[in-house]
């Protein structure tokens, strides 16, 4: 089952996080709730749900200078 980890506010950045989390061996699934033709709205970074602390911690490593 996947699981939410993050809620990208823009497609650049849910690609970047998909970057990282993919680079550390984690399953990645991107899934839009809402966007906009700018490429801003609501992007779910999902992961299985044996990987969702892993990757918690990546992304607390990694999100400040992913910005």
């Amino acid at each position: 089952m996947w699981t939410v980890v993050y809620i990208a506010p823009t497609m650049a950045m849910a690609e970047k996080i998909r970057k990282v989390l993919s680079a550390e061996g984690l399953l990645v699934n991107l899934r839009t709730v809402e966007l906009d033709d700018n490429g801003r709205g609501s992007i779910e970074i999902q992961v299985p749900e044996g990987e969702a602390e892993e990757a918690h911690e990546i992304l607390t490593e990694h999100l400040g200078r992913l910005r």
